[in-house]
């Protein structure tokens, strides 16, 4: 052996020589195994032996970062199956010749507003609205279910009022008072909703709440209701002198009509149906007990004032801003 191969396998401790190949280890990590840093540490070892590795940046040492191109797949992958966990895109991944932990797909996930099944869904759906892809009937179904509003996405409304959609659901039994129904609207241009509690089915209460709440916010704002639309149940349609019609009639507003029985009746009803009784019914009737039909009606009406003015309402149309706000940007775009 030379003087200079001599001098290129001096002897080291362990420390050192764990130092040494560290850095080299960590830099060859940090560029993605590249074959350019291969190459420069193999002409480092060659002229000065594992001391050439000694000048090297000393940095601690991290998993290797998940190159662009892989963390594209991920989130395509996992756009294209919302409801995909991670343990089961990594399962996938691997059948692709790709080798990445779930805490690794979790992290990519969270990083991009993906983190958990309804994000990913509400990025779908954000995706196909601007038309950035065309989904799969499968992932149009997905979309409808999590959010109905969006199968009304093929008829839009161009302002407040020109359609309003108008349902009764029953919220329950409750003791000492009995059945209580939610009479409510919806304005489907912007979910800005109305209602109110009762104990009744009748047409009245039905009137009572465009009589009461509903138009006189349009009539305020200077704007006029067009259509509503309800289902045919003998609530909202009958003979030349049913309640309901008549007050439509007098107020020269269409009415627009669907079965019954019909459960796809219009989305941004049933949306809202899915939201006040996951944020408020399930709630407050687990928390408290009511005597009365009023003070029901007093913290529905506090939590409907949330909805409407401080609630952030995401998917189709509002896409993430408040009912009223996107009612607000309408009224300031009318007046310039």
């Amino acid at each position: 052996m030379s003087q200079s191969e001599n001098d290129l396998h001096q002897r080291m401790s362990i420390p050192e020589l764990n130092q040494l190949l560290n850095n080299a280890g960590v830099a060859y990590r940090q560029n993605e195994i590249s074959n350019e840093i291969l190459l420069e540490l193999k002409q480092r070892f060659q002229i000065s032996g594992i001391e050439g590795f000694r000048d090297l940046p000393h940095i601690k040492s991290h998993p290797r970062k998940t190159p662009a191109w892989m963390g594209d797949k991920i989130l395509s992958l996992s756009i294209e199956h919302p409801g995909w966990g991670c343990v089961r895109l990594s399962n996938e991944l691997k059948t692709q010749g790709l080798a990445i932990s779930s805490p690794t797909i979790q992290k990519l996930l969270i990083q991009n507003g993906m983190g958990n099944k309804n994000e990913r869904l509400w990025k779908l759906e954000e995706k196909s609205l601007a038309g950035e892809i065309q989904p799969s009937q499968e992932q149009i179904l997905k979309i409808e279910k999590f959010n109905p509003c969006f199968r009304e996405r093929n008829h839009p409304s161009n302002c407040p009022g020109q359609l309003l959609a108008q349902d009764t659901i029953m919220v329950g039994s409750l003791s000492g008072i009995g059945k209580v129904y939610l009479q409510s609207a919806i304005d489907t241009y912007n979910s800005f909703a109305f209602g109110f509690i009762h104990p009744s089915r009748l047409p009245d209460c039905a009137v009572a709440l465009l009589h009461n709440e509903v138009l006189p916010f349009y009539n305020d704002h200077h704007l006029r209701i067009e259509t509503i639309n309800t289902h045919r149940g003998r609530q909202y349609c009958g003979t030349g002198k049913h309640h309901y019609e008549l007050y439509l009639l007098l107020n020269e507003i269409q009415h627009q009509t669907s079965i019954i029985h019909n459960t796809r009746n219009n989305g941004f009803i049933e949306r809202f149906h899915q939201i006040v009784f996951t944020e408020f019914f399930q709630k407050v009737l687990q928390t408290k007990t009511y005597s009365s039909l009023e003070k029901l009606q007093n913290d529905f009406a506090e939590w409907l004032h949330f909805y409407n003015y401080k609630r952030p309402h995401y998917g189709y149309r509002n896409m993430g801003i408040i009912p009223f706000a996107l009612h607000q940007k309408y009224l300031d775009t009318r007046t310039h």
